[in-house]
């Protein structure tokens, strides 16, 4: 028997991080290991080095992070502060062992295995001991995660039938350091979630004003900052609220903090998902979760829109009505506002974007271009700043 064939054996043992034996990328191992011709050989290897390509090349990384992404008896339980039984402890142990001799295979391990003298596609690997990463991993815990928390920062639901938080894999890397202006506001957002970090009291946050001031890009900018610190970002759309007490539940035993993302929020006075936010922001048990907070964006200070003719209307307790709707934002423990840049702010975010870009255009006819398309679009913003600048390149 060869030594891929004994590790596959082995590999069929795993019992705590046996779910990644469902994985393409074990599966097509597993399946390279039952073969014994030779041509049948080649197209099972050839099979595996595709699904390793498709995950950067690395098999030693490809495997690292299927451990790392692993939800299992052994993972939850330390993130839950519960004691391990002794049995599971040294499984693990010794199933850490059979994934580092996994990940540590190259190419002349297939070559020799095989036994034929055909160039073979070849993958990069490095020697490997799981062991002490995974230790360090699972002693900070609550700043690295696991499933799909451990190698993602922003999240969303999914709009398939069934209820999923699944990962944005394309989600927006912005940092703090790209904005120009704005900085007062931004830093009441970065203390808010620097104290939910540091497991001191931290608000619900709204963040409203004018459109293009860049409220939903600091919150993700924000996320983005406080990633090592074990902070995640779940966006929900307006139309998603319903889920709201789903994803508390779903989140409240991970030892991670959540920042839930409501972005352009707004209700209309008959709103059936008033309630359900309302309810999570005033911390009711079921709609709240300790480790979340609620970050929303909106263009309007009331959030609930308010018609002229719903004064008047007929309910008896009109004026409790009316202040009920219109005290949601009030709900939010910090409001921080964005209002739209003025000539002096829009045209130094102008320079500043044109500096970090490479536009050389002369500064006086830069500005004087920069507000005719300002004007022509009828408002000032840095959204209309970045926007003339990309018009440029």
């Amino acid at each position: 028997m060869s030594n891929i064939q004994m590790l596959a054996l082995r590999l069929h043992t795993l019992t705590v991080f046996r779910a990644l034996l469902g994985l393409t990328l074990f599966e097509n191992f597993l399946a390279y290991a039952r073969e014994n011709d030779s041509a049948c050989k080649i197209d099972r290897y050839a099979e595996m080095v595709c699904e390793v390509y498709c995950q950067g090349g690395d098999l030693t990384a490809a495997v690292r992070k299927a451990l790392f992404e692993n939800e299992n008896v052994y993972v939850t339980a330390l993130a839950a502060g519960k004691g391990v039984d002794a049995h599971i402890v040294a499984s693990a142990e010794r199933e850490l062992a059979i994934l580092s001799e996994l990940a540590s295979l190259t190419p002349s391990d297939w070559k020799a295995d095989i036994g034929l003298d055909i160039e073979l596609p070849l993958f990069t690997s490095q020697k490997v001991d799981f062991a002490p990463e995974y230790r360090v991993r699972i002693a900070d815990i609550h700043k690295h995660g696991y499933g799909i928390f451990a190698s993602h920062g922003m999240f969303r639901l999914s709009d398939s039938g069934e209820r999923s938080i699944e990962p944005i894999v394309s989600a927006d890397r912005i940092t703090v350091e790209t904005f120009t202006g704005y900085e007062a506001e931004r830093q009441k957002v970065i203390a808010n979630t620097q104290a939910f970090v540091d497991g001191k009291p931290a608000a619900n946050v709204l963040l409203y004003g004018d459109a293009g001031t860049g409220k939903s890009s600091t919150v993700k900018a924000v996320a983005n900052q406080f990633f090592d610190e074990g902070v995640r970002l779940i966006e929900l759309r307006k139309d998603q609220m319903s889920l709201l007490p789903f994803v508390m539940e779903k989140i409240s035993r991970n030892p991670l903090k959540f920042i839930i993302f409501i972005d352009d929020l707004s209700f209309n006075r008959n709103d059936d998902t008033f309630s359900m936010l309302k309810a999570a922001l005033e911390g009711s048990a079921s709609a709240k979760a300790s480790n979340a907070v609620i970050y929303a964006t909106s263009n309007r200070r009331h959030i609930v829109r308010e018609c002229f003719d719903e004064r008047e209307g007929s309910d008896v307790h009109r004026n409790d009505t009316m202040q009920e709707l219109l005290s949601l934002s009030a709900r939010f423990g910090l409001t921080v506002r964005f209002e739209k840049p003025n000539k002096e702010l829009y045209l130094t975010i102008v320079r500043e974007l044109a500096q970090k870009k490479g536009v050389t255009k002369e500064v006086h006819e830069l500005e004087i271009e920069a507000e005719a398309f300002a004007l022509a679009r009828g408002h000032r913003s840095p959204r209309c700043a970045e926007q003339y600048i990309d018009s440029l390149l």
